[in-house]
């Protein structure tokens, strides 16, 4: 009788293998070793992106900023006004129907700053016109980041460190996991997981920009707008606050746009159809409430309904794809490749 391994593939080494497995096998000890040096490298890989984003910890402030000015040129007034200012400091925002110049009304924001004039031998402080004004003068909502403890600029270097190194280091990490686990895997088995990582990674960072170019300028705009209305002001924010708002922010929003991802693999396996997705529809829309409102960083209901909002899209586009697949298994019932 000959031996089964004789009619298995072989390898350019000379060993046998499952043409539908991965490599080579290996003893319990190995495999060890094996998982040792995955944690290694990840760890390395985490703790190079944590010392970068700490490096470069100016910069990412910047970029986080940057929905902060948006949010406060959305509350621009189209009304002229005439604005006083001494140094950095603002001094005055008047309405500029009160003013003229010459024998006309101000139509336009005009901006003076307070400085010593020389007049003859004396010197005279002066409002003098402002041609080159910084941008946040003409905001209606001023807001400035401040940090209130000796400690606050450290804790929020840390905050950044950690969060922009964990989102930078993750692609290498993943690449190191899949590295010790594909092996193991079968031909379909990769294929999925592939489909699957590249899935998810396009809804992750569509789900952290859609965050940061519209929810954190609309929910930071209205935010302010609603403490206003309540009468207080919304001038001054702790940064640290602010950087761990956005932050988290932007990690919700973007783990919550693996919607789809999750409900079409219950799909593949069989856990959810379409007529149970179609069915159950209200109480989905009511559990995506529920997340949205854990996930929402400041409790905000107008940012919850924002968030939720695109989660809800997002789980009509799963129904829909669900019924294509399904329509397309009725069609050739022998297709069962995912």
């Amino acid at each position: 009788m000959s031996d089964e391994s004789d009619h298995l593939p072989v390898m350019a080494d000379g060993d046998p293998t499952d043409e539908e497995g991965g490599g080579p096998v290996k003893s319990f000890l190995e495999h060890l070793e094996d998982l040792r040096w995955t944690l290694i490298r990840c760890a390395i890989a985490i703790f190079l992106g944590v010392i970068t984003c700490l490096s470069a910890g100016n910069f990412i402030i910047r970029v986080l900023t940057i929905p902060l000015e948006t949010a406060q040129k959305a509350r621009i007034s189209k009304e002229p006004k005439v604005i006083v200012t001494i140094g950095t400091n603002l001094l005055a925002r008047l309405p500029a129907k009160q003013f003229m110049l010459g024998n006309s009304p101000v139509t336009n924001d005009v901006v003076y700053r307070v400085m010593p004039v020389q007049i003859g031998d004396n010197s005279v402080m002066a409002l003098v016109a402002d041609t080159n004004p910084p941008p946040s003068v003409l905001y209606d909502m001023p807001m400035t980041l401040k940090t209130y403890s000796p400690g606050g600029g450290f804790t929020i270097a840390v905050q950044l460190a950690i969060f922009g190194g964990l989102t930078i280091s993750a692609p290498f990490v993943l690449f190191f996991l899949g590295q010790f686990i594909l092996p193991a895997m079968h031909v379909h088995e990769k294929k999925f997981l592939y489909r699957v990582a590249g899935a998810g990674s396009f809804l992750f960072f569509a789900g952290i920009a859609f965050c940061y170019f519209v929810m954190l300028p609309i929910t930071l705009s209205t935010t302010a707008a609603f403490s206003n209305w309540l009468g207080f002001g919304a001038d001054e924010w702790r940064a640290d606050e602010f950087i761990s708002f956005c932050c988290w922010f932007l990690l919700g929003m973007g783990l919550s746009f693996q919607l789809p991802l999750v409900l079409l693999s219950m799909v593949k396996i069989g856990l959810l159809d379409v007529a149970a997705l179609s069915k159950y529809r209200a109480y989905f829309y009511v559990g995506i409430l529920i997340v949205a409102g854990f996930v929402t960083p400041d409790g905000n209901p107008l940012t919850m309904m924002l968030m939720a909002a695109p989660l809800m899209f997002l789980y009509e586009i799963s129904v829909v794809i669900a019924w294509f697949w399904s329509r397309q298994e009725r069609k050739d019932p022998e297709i069962t490749e995912v």
